[in-house]
């Protein structure tokens, strides 16, 4: 949404955004291309404004030939080389109303070029009867290529679209377009019953008529639906389903409603009279069957009446005498004005016996923060939920910059309201009466949604306080059933006559992916295909529900547990979030010719420069971690490579190795301890040629480790090369390309972007799954896996398996070779690649071993290991075909002391 520059302004010579808006959820990417015309290299900062409520899912630079990109990966507590999402709403530079501001900046070489690609996606919400989707056009110079190209597809029909005109709240533009109503000058609208296609496209001249300063401002479309009614509309895709419930022609259930207003000093001039005359407005639209009341409150609190008063010509006109009245002095008890509120309520709702069929408003406006009596803030939410439980929803409202809004966000969140802010500069008036109108008719209230538990699972929220007209309920989730073709649906609420239950069998129709009609780029769900849109709308919906259950938690633990699902969650789906950072991983530094590289800074690739919020320094880390960490400590036992296995028996410091040749298809069992601690790893092996001059005919990698674990609870994870899928109750799965932790119930999954898995079993058995990638594979090589094994205290002494037999066992030489123990590494002996043989004891079996310098953790160590020939025929238990699983989560045991049969 601009390039911002200082000198002579880099040129932008493409500003284009494309969005596709699939039933109702959004999929918008910005591309912004610069050119720096000047001889020398210059800063630039790309920003653009995106609307509040969306997540960020993918950021990418490329600057001369290089290109920069951005990957989710969980929030850490220092700040690092990162790109900063702008969530400080109070700044000036923050965006228009409902907006926050991305940057990123960057230095362009002289006479090179630039391209920034953002990617982001939200959830359209229904307002007033409409949907609008709000793109940002600021590019803040008149750009050759302009265009804004949005693709909408709503299978239920599209009922009315329309393009409105150019909005920009603040006047930043150096000019308007004559004609201020339609469309902008360019739009070019396409539609049939289910499609839309809008593209505004204006030529440098008619930009210039606009803004000549390119800040054009929001491009807004708003459009509804068709709608049958009763039930809603569910559509199913992949395995997860969308129930859009927004029912109409219901008769308005009564409102009781208590306007508090905010008469302190600082709300004189402007902001009062504004609020005063929208509620004159306010007070005349009230039905005969509403009743209300008003408060106003500075450091006393001013109450008209002490009671609901009905709606009547007299009543209406004494209300608006009284707030005409109102003059603004002293402090702020914004604890003591809710109580009040709430009290008026209760005692209206217990005294008239008509509580469940109507609905009990609090309507609060400020401009402050606590001032006068309780003004802390966890005291003030705890007294508010304690007075209101769940049975009067306070709608928030906060003007200008000095405002709490957490509080009033809080407040609204966890007392069934809504919150919105109106800038200094806005009109707070025609705010105030639009966010009344969002609520003036309520048509149920205590709306439960239920679905059968045996054919729904991880559904989003079920429970509604209530549905106010022209808005929507929207509630998504996972089918247990893929093949089902009806889901029975049933609501149950009030409405201002009677209890209404609604129950019906919604047809589920083919559960294909739709095809992606614009050819756009979106990010895929799980990396197989077109993305599943109802799977991104049900993580989109699933994260921002717990992000909000985590803001409304006092309980640090259930806090914490809500911050890594809502962090896990948001890794595995690409989501920028309070919970998860993003950060540029650059491309591999030439190491020839360093130093001539552009904006080489030692060994850190070009630095493209991310600045804190506050606009300070920046703080440059390395671009690119190196795939492996050797801080992450690993024993030498383990299995890696074309089956290479190593034991360790650190109690008498010896090493021993061995190969297995298996065939591929084959799943080994390596560590089988079911019956005591309850874990079990298979891997499976997949074949490749072998390489040209070997002895072998072929190789063999381990491509799929699975591991089971029993206690306290089972959990099944599988981990390959690209992803692990997690299976412990919810199932998760991890692309292995982006960092993440996940844990529950005992168990942590720990991904190192490309890297490794470490998987930690109670704190007691950790095992580490390197991960090798071939960036362009010989065609005998395969991307696979290595395991080893990191802490097996926790495994029992009747572990088994073709590593596991040997955890907790001690090995002896029996007959060391000639000479003292240090000529062992002497190099004249390893040239021949075997040094001397002995014979090892090991639990009682006499096995010759030969000298042996071997690699592990992928190549990057050299250890010396004592090898048994022979596929370790006389080294392990039994024999091949005894360690052959017959499925990945097989658990049996053939062998050991705690044989075992079960699965």
């Amino acid at each position: 949404d601009s390039c911002l520059l200082n000198k002579t302004k880099p040129l932008m010579t493409e500003f284009s955004v494309k969005s596709t808006i699939i039933s109702r959820y959004a999929f918008t990417t910005v591309s912004c291309r610069m050119l720096n015309r000047a001889s020398e290299d210059q800063d630039i900062e790309f920003q653009m404004q995106i609307p509040a409520a969306a997540f960020i899912t993918n950021f990418t630079m490329l600057i001369g030939d290089k290109v920069y990109q951005g990957e989710i990966t969980e929030r850490e507590k220092k700040s690092g080389d990162r790109v900063k999402e702008k969530r400080n709403k109070t700044t000036e530079e923050n965006g228009e109303k409902g907006t926050e501001i991305f940057r990123a900046s960057a230095v362009i070489p002289s006479k090179d070029k630039a391209a920034f690609f953002l990617s982001y996606e939200e959830l359209l919400q229904r307002r007033l009867g409409k949907y609008e989707h709000s793109i940002s056009v600021r590019p803040q110079q008149l750009s050759g290529r302009l265009s804004v190209d949005v693709n909408i597809l709503e299978s239920a029909g599209i009922a009315s679209l329309e393009v409105l005109p150019l909005h920009n709240s603040r006047q930043r533009g150096s000019g308007r377009g004559e004609d201020d109503s339609g469309p902008p000058p360019s739009t070019v609208i396409n539609q049939n019953e289910t499609f839309a296609n809008i593209i505004f496209k204006p030529t440098v001249v008619q930009q210039a008529r606009i803004a000549q300063n390119g800040i054009l401002g929001d491009f807004i479309i708003r459009y509804d639906v068709n709608r049958e009614q009763s039930i809603g509309d569910i559509q199913v895709l992949n395995g997860y389903f969308v129930h859009y419930f927004a029912p109409k022609d219901l008769p308005p259930l009564p409102k009781n409603v208590v306007f508090v207003l905010d008469s302190s000093a600082s709300m004189v001039g402007t902001k009062l009279r504004q609020t005063k005359d929208a509620l004159f407005t306010i007070l005349h639209d009230l039905r005969p069957q509403d009743r209300f009341s008003i408060i106003g409150f500075s450091n006393r609190i001013k109450v008209w009446k002490d009671h609901l008063i009905s709606v009547t010509p007299d009543s209406i006109r004494d209300g608006k005498v009284y707030i005409h009245h109102m003059s603004p002095t002293g402090g702020t008890d914004i604890n003591g004005a809710l109580q009040r509120a709430i009290r008026l309520l209760n005692k209206y709702v217990a005294h008239s016996g008509i509580g469940d069929r109507s609905v009990s408003l609090i309507v609060f406006l400020t401009d402050g923060k606590p001032t006068v009596g309780e003004t802390h803030t966890l005291k003030i939410l705890n007294n508010t939920r304690e007075a209101a439980r769940g049975q009067v929803c306070i709608f928030t409202i906060g003007i200008g910059n000095d405002v709490d809004f957490r509080l009033l966000e809080k407040l609204s969140l966890e007392n069934c309201g809504l919150t919105r802010r109106v800038h200094e500069e806005e009109d707070a008036g025609s705010q105030l009466i639009g966010f009344y109108d969002e609520i003036r008719t309520p048509l149920l209230s205590d709306i439960r949604i239920d679905y059968p538990p045996s054919s729904v699972v991880q559904a989003t929220k079920t429970l509604f306080p209530n549905y106010f007209n022209g808005s929507e309920i929207i509630i998504a989730g996972k089918l247990v059933d893929r093949k089902l073709d009806h889901l029975h649906v049933e609501v149950t609420a009030s409405n201002s006559k009677k209890f209404i239950i609604l129950k019906t069998d919604v047809p589920v129709g083919p559960q294909k992916a739709g095809k992606d009609v614009t050819g756009s780029p979106r990010p895929g769900g799980d990396g197989e295909g077109d993305p599943n849109h109802i799977e991104r709308l049900w993580s989109y919906l699933t994260t921002k529900e717990l992000l909000s259950s985590w803001l409304q938690s006092d309980d640090e633990p259930e806090k914490e547990r809500l911050r890594q699902r809502a962090q896990a969650l948001a890794v595995s789906y690409r989501f920028l979030t309070p919970f998860t950072s993003m950060k540029l991983r650059g491309p591999v530094p030439r190491m020839d010719g360093l130093e001539e590289a552009h904006g080489m800074s030692a060994a850190m690739g070009p630095e493209p420069v991310v600045q804190s919020v506050r606009g300070a320094g920046t703080q440059p880390g390395p671009l690119l971690k190196k795939p492996y960490q050797p801080r992450i400590k690993i024993s030498k036992t383990s299995v890696d490579g074309d089956p290479h296995f190593v034991v360790d028996f650190p109690l008498s410091r010896l090493t021993v190795c061995f190969n297995i040749d298996g065939q591929p298809g084959d799943i080994l069992r390596l560590v089988s301890d079911h019956s005591d601690s309850g874990v079990t790893v298979n891997g499976e092996l997949i074949g490749a040629p072998a390489p040209p001059n070997g002895h072998k005919k072929q190789r063999t990698y381990f491509r799929t480790i699975t591991i089971l674990i029993n206690k306290p609870e089972r959990s099944y994870l599988e981990i390959t090369p690209s992803r692990v899928i997690l299976d412990g109750g919810d199932r998760l799965v991890l692309p292995c390309n982006q960092s993440v932790v996940v844990g529950s119930r005992g168990l942590e999954v720990s991904v190192s972007a490309n890297a490794n898995v470490t998987v930690t079993i109670e704190g007691s058995i950790a095992f580490v799954i390197l991960i090798h990638l071939y960036k362009k594979p010989a065609p005998f090589q395969r991307h696979h896996l290595g395991f080893y094994i990191a802490n097996s205290e926790g495994l029992s002494s009747n572990c088994h398996g073709l590593l596991g037999q040997f955890l907790n066992q001690d090995a002896r030489l029996t007959e060391d070779p000639a000479g003292p123990r240090q000529n062992l590494t002497h190099p004249l002996l390893l040239q021949a690649g075997e040094g001397p043989e002995a014979v090892l004891t090991v639990k009682g079996h006499q096995v010759p071993v030969v000298w042996k310098q071997r690699k592990i953790y992928n190549g990057e160590e050299q250890i010396d290991c004592w090898f048994a020939r022979n596929n370790a025929a006389k080294l392990i238990d039994g024999e091949y075909r005894d360690y052959l699983a017959s499925h990945p989560f097989d658990t049996g045991m053939t062998l050991g002391r705690g044989m075992s049969r079960e699965l």
